[in-house]
């Protein structure tokens, strides 16, 4: 037998349920049909449904007809609770859209076609109400063509098969070579189409009056296919719900394997590896039940194989939206609420113990959202609108018998930032060290948060990554505006350093959340607000009204289509302003008027400056969310300000660099070509300052006589540019060394204690100078393409055997007991100086004439650094800008509070 996983979808009114009841009662599997408005619905079996006439949580059912096995989900209608039915999408096989046939297609209708198409969903149609012959048949399938897909098409009982396979044929190519070849379409390629989502069945008739009901079941028996699911376990769980008596329900649908009772289930996949360093714990539960549910009845089985739906009991750490085994976690909702309102509880209770119960609903509808407000200590809940707040109050009373209240709606801001930027977090307290550097780039609107790493593994280890990358979607993050979480960014993981010995998974959430808000802080954030896609529809006599009303509300709107007597204005506008208008259309239309909202995404806030300015949300006293790093020096932690932390900062950002460098480039390019372009001052004044030092040359002539070999090259020792040759055979040895390969050798503690700023870094923690001068060679090695080794001494290490690393794209040297960075580098410069074109970079007299003498270029401290800065010059302005010694000792910032809540003990501070 075919098994078949089906919702019915539909906007509020249109006949969803009664749809349903007709395909139970149709099926024997009722046997008295039950109506809506007798409050006796089969599927609508909570009290609060049937005295609203409303769905409010997905049901479903078990129905079978002829060879088709249908697992029936029936979705809530109404905009409030499309959270629900948009977590139910994701495990469905088939849909049936419901569309009344007096209204036809409606905002929410449109909404929810986007959807199916969203998680590409085959579609049969059902047009409901036709009883009322408002409207013919052929009106409606022209409206269904323009606003849905050219590919409806009517299936309905009589009609001509001629004119069916033509219709059908106009779908797709294939069914089109199809037709003319054969002269009709077989059932099979049918099937396809309409599973590939080029074909949508309509079906016309009244479900309260069983009318095309039947013709509906022989579609769906006759044209639709089962999928194929793998032999390994997999299961999507879309809602979480509890029984009578309490008992916690998951429920699934399996796709992949069999399901069995007793069967360990665990949220640890084999594709990934959980660290032991993942904030996440892993769990490992027994199924206790398998039960199958049909309305509020159910059997259990023992076993369950793919394809299936049921509800488990025995598991108590799974959530709606979770995979399990082979299946990853499913899409987050689309449509996510809009407002928030406060929760006025009576003045008897404890809002921390409520707090705790009403997790237990944020568990079953994480849209909820609880949140606990520290500040005004209160709490607060996300929610679609003010139908949603009534079922709420209901569901508390019954559930936790609390009678509460809730305030006034406030509008849901979100927050998102104008051009790229690149934020720095730092956390090193005491035996604690994490530095992470993510570069945040404005999304396309509506595409949330997107994350990913760019980070060398040679640099930061993959388990690192994958932790910092968990750090960055296990929390909703603020903007610094108004504290509104933030949107439509792109996050990316460019750099990050761990210690060997001291980091700890905590210090990269603390390092990851850090560099966020600092990002944040550096960029031009824009608020965002959301807007409601609307249809209004009105008298003639009314629209001028409604144009000037929908005006002064910020909206905009296209121009009025006229029909008759009444007009359809659709448009977008402000929440904040649209909210609560359906009022007034009703007062000045006299109850003629409709007014239909869905929501339409987030945009500009209109009134910014005013939402700002009442709000009044300061990011520096947000103690939850800091936008400053925490350094160590001395043994001594200490607060740096999130505008002074790139100057403390140990890493650097060479994809950051690569980034401006490009931008730059193309910035360039855009420019116009005919304009003289104005010559980099920085660049003119070095021109020269490559020229050899003949003082240097004179001196060491007279003292140990001359040069065996000079250098060929003259403006760039690092090889720029190669000096005229003079003679043929001068000629033939610059074309020769054009060739040679280029090094550079740098002493290394010579630069540190040369340079002011490296010099103190240094005085405060010599690990840190000498990672800020390998990074500072390593962006520059990127840039000249040259080999770069540094050298830095350790001959008074006792027993130190000399050791060469590769850190990321240069070679770094500790020399070995005895032996100096001088005696190394000239050992060096001897061995290939005379093959290669060699660049000494180092401020040592000494050590200046003797590389000379073995005929490689020595280049100063100084011009060392003037060269850095000339080459970061051009990816960037203003590259090297001297340090604060502005710092805030961490001991002397952070509250008791801040200490009992984090893993550092206040000692070691």
């Amino acid at each position: 037998m075919k098994k078949l996983v089906i919702g019915i979808l539909a906007h509020v009114d249109a006949g969803k349920t009664t749809l349903a009841e007709s395909l139970l009662y149709l099926t024997g599997s009722i046997r008295k049909f039950g109506r809506v408005d007798h409050k006796n619905a089969f599927l609508d079996n909570y009290d609060l449904e049937r005295s609203r006439g409303i769905t409010i949580f997905s049901k479903q059912a078990v129905i079978s007809y002829k060879n088709l096995e249908i697992t029936l989900l029936d979705t809530p209608g109404h905009v409030d609770f499309s959270a629900e039915m948009e977590r139910t999408l994701q495990v469905l096989d088939y849909a049936i859209l419901v569309i009344s046939g007096s209204d036809g297609i409606q905002g929410h209708t449109e909404t929810l076609w986007k959807l199916l198409s969203q998680y590409k969903i085959p579609t049969f149609l059902f047009i409901n109400k036709m009883d009322l012959k408002v409207r013919d048949n052929q009106s409606l399938m022209d409206e269904f063509k323009e606003k849905l897909d050219e590919g409806c098409v009517d299936f309905s009982k009589g009609q001509d098969i001629n004119i069916l396979m033509e219709n059908l044929a106009l779908c797709h190519e294939s069914l089109l070579n199809q037709y003319i070849e054969n002269g009709s379409i077989n059932r099979n390629s049918i099937v396809e189409a309409i599973f590939e989502r080029k074909v949508f069945p309509c079906y016309f008739g009244s479900a309260l009056k069983i009318d095309g009901v039947e013709e509906l079941l022989d579609g769906l028996n006759q044209y639709t296919k089962s999928n194929k699911y793998p032999t390994d376990f997999a299961a999507k769980v879309y809602k979480i719900s509890r029984d009578e008596q309490g008992n916690r329900l998951t429920h699934m649908k399996i796709t992949g394997g069999l399901l069995k009772v007793k069967m360990k289930l665990t949220n640890k996949k084999e594709s990934r590896i959980v660290s032991d360093l993942d904030h996440k714990k892993t769990w490992e539960e027994k199924v206790d039940q398998i039960r199958i549910y049909s309305g509020s009845k159910y059997y259990t089985v023992d076993q369950l194989e793919a394809g299936t739906v049921c509800a488990v009991t025995g598991l108590s750490n799974t959530f709606p939206g979770e995979g399990l085994g082979m299946e990853e976690d499913l899409n987050i909702p689309i449509l996510k609420p809009v407002l928030t309102y406060q929760l006025i509880l009576p003045p008897e209770c404890n809002a921390f113990s409520v707090l705790s119960q009403l997790r237990q609903l944020e568990e079953e509808d994480p849209m909820l959202h609880i949140v606990w407000h520290e500040k005004l200590q209160e709490i607060h809940i996300q929610l679609m609108g003010e139908v949603q707040t009534e079922i709420l109050k209901t569901l508390i009373k019954e559930r936790f018998n609390l009678d509460v209240e809730f305030g006034p709606g406030n509008i849901l801001y979100k927050e998102t930032i104008e051009e790229a930027v690149v934020g720095v977090g730092h956390f090193e307290p005491l035996r604690h060290y994490a530095e992470v550097h993510l570069l945040l780039e404005p999304g396309e609107p509506g595409s949330g948060l997107i994350f990913d790493s760019k980070c060398s593994e040679d640099d930061l280890e993959g388990s690192w990554q994958r932790l910092i990358l968990t750090h960055l979607k296990e929390k909703e993050h603020l903007g610094i505006l108004t504290g509104s979480p933030i949107t439509d960014i792109k996050i990316t993981l460019i750099a990050g350093r761990a210690h060997l010995k001291h980091t700890e998974g905590g210090d990269f959430r603390q390092a990851t959340y850090r560099a966020i808000r600092q990002g944040l802080k550096k960029a031009k954030s824009i608020l965002l607000e959301p807007y409601y896609s609307f249809k209004l529809e009105l008298p003639t006599e009314n629209v001028g009204r409604a144009m000037t009303d929908i005006q002064r509300m910020k909206g905009s709107f296209d121009p009025p289509q006229i029909n008759g007597d009444m007009a359809l204005l659709i448009g977008n506008a402000p929440v904040a302003t649209m909210s609560g208008y359906q009022v007034e259309v009703n007062a000045y239309t006299r109850g003629r008027g409709n007014l239909f909202c869905t929501p339409a995404g987030y945009q500009p806030c209109h009134n910014f400056e005013e939402v700002i300015s009442k709000i009044d949300y300061d990011s520096e006293q947000d103690f939850d969310n800091p936008t400053g790093s925490v350094f160590c020096s001395h043994g001594e932690s200490f607060l740096v300000k999130w505008d002074q932390v790139e100057e403390y900062m140990h890493i650097e950002s060479a994809i950051w660099n690569q980034y401006l460098k490009d931008k730059a480039e193309d910035k360039a390019v855009e420019e116009d070509k005919n304009t003289e372009p104005i010559k980099n001052k920085s660049l003119s004044k070095n021109k020269d300052f490559w020229q050899e030092d003949k003082e240097l040359e004179e001196i060491f002539t007279r003292t140990y006589g001359p040069i065996k070999q000079s250098p060929v090259y003259t403006q760039s020792r690092l090889g720029y540019e190669n000096k005229k040759a003079q003679t043929k055979k001068a000629y033939i040895k610059t074309e020769a060394n054009k060739k040679l390969k280029e090094y550079l050798l740098v002493d290394g503690y010579n630069i540190i204690f040369s340079w002011d700023e490296l010099k103190e870094l240094a005085t405060e923690n010599m690990d840190a100078a000498r990672y800020r001068l390998m990074d500072i060679l390593c962006n520059y090695q990127g840039f000249k393409k040259c080999t770069v080794i540094l050298v830095f001494d350790a001959y008074k290490v006792k027993g130190g055997l000399g050791e060469v690393q590769k850190y990321k794209n240069i070679n770094v040297v500790y020399t070995k007991e005895a032996e100096t960075a001088d005696q190394y580098i000239e050992k060096v410069t001897y061995e290939i100086a005379k093959d290669n074109h060699v660049v000494v970079a180092t401020s040592d007299a000494l050590e200046q004439l003797i590389i000379l003498g073995r005929g490689a270029v020595r280049l100063s401290a100084n011009d060392l650094k003037e060269e850095i800065i000339r080459v970061n010059t051009i990816i960037r302005q203003d590259y090297m800008d001297k340090p604060s010694n502005n710092k805030a000792y961490m001991g002397e910032l952070l509250s008791e509070e801040w200490y009992k809540g984090s893993n550092i003990m206040k000692e070691d501070i």
